[in-house]
């Protein structure tokens, strides 16, 4: 398939994979109601927690992350890893504008990290433990997403560097891109952080909007 062809295919099968509501669709399935109506509002897994299914929640969290993740491998089989991330991008962008939803849906977080593996192991691996061990020591879900994402194409770039391997210039910037995006989709957040006002996970005393 020509390339003007196929970049733009996987543009638009990526946006339609992520737009994809899982915790929505989830929630709804298991007579919860519409999800939109707790805690911060979100469609994530995050919030799908908040209703008190942790294996809801769960199940959105690999839907959501597995959305991305596979149209990133199957365009990465058929294209290199450029062509994977211009799919799991546009999922990503799905996911937080799904057109099924007039335009309003989750924050990214785990559709960026569904496609790191596909497109970018060193960002994986990465970004993984840093998330983890900024929520372990903190227990806030958005300072460790934008912890992660801050760290997702610098860390790749020197993990590349320390083990010798060639540079993917177009996939280190296209996961920055995407990290600045981050940072956009949690500008709430980021607010709540500089005032020391984010709630921690778990926390009743301020309404959450992770």
């Amino acid at each position: 398939m020509a390339a003007y062809l196929v970049f733009p295919l996987a543009a638009v099968v990526g946006y339609l994979a992520g737009s994809i509501p899982f915790g929505l669709l989830l929630t709804r399935a298991a007579g919860l109601g519409d999800i939109r109506q707790v805690g911060s509002g979100n469609i994530g897994a995050t919030n799908v927690l908040r209703t008190g299914r942790k294996d809801l929640a769960l199940a959105t969290l690999l839907l959501d992350s597995l959305k991305a993740g596979l149209v990133a491998l199957g365009f990465g089989l058929l294209g290199g890893a450029e062509l994977g991330l211009v799919a799991g991008a546009a999922a990503f962008i799905g996911h937080c504008y799904p057109i099924w939803l007039g335009f309003k849906g989750g924050k990214g977080v785990a559709t960026f990290a569904g496609l790191l593996p596909f497109v970018s192991l060193p960002a994986f691996y990465v970004a993984a433990p840093v998330w983890f061990g900024i929520f372990a020591l903190t227990r806030i879900s958005s300072l460790a997403a934008l912890t992660a994402a801050a760290l997702v194409a610098p860390g790749a770039w020197l993990v590349e560097e320390v083990m010798h391997r060639p540079h993917n210039w177009f996939v280190l910037l296209g996961l920055a891109a995407l990290s600045v995006f981050v940072f956009w989709t949690h500008r709430a957040n980021l607010g709540r952080l500089l005032k020391g006002t984010e709630p921690r996970f778990g926390s009743s005393k301020a309404k959450p909007d992770a």
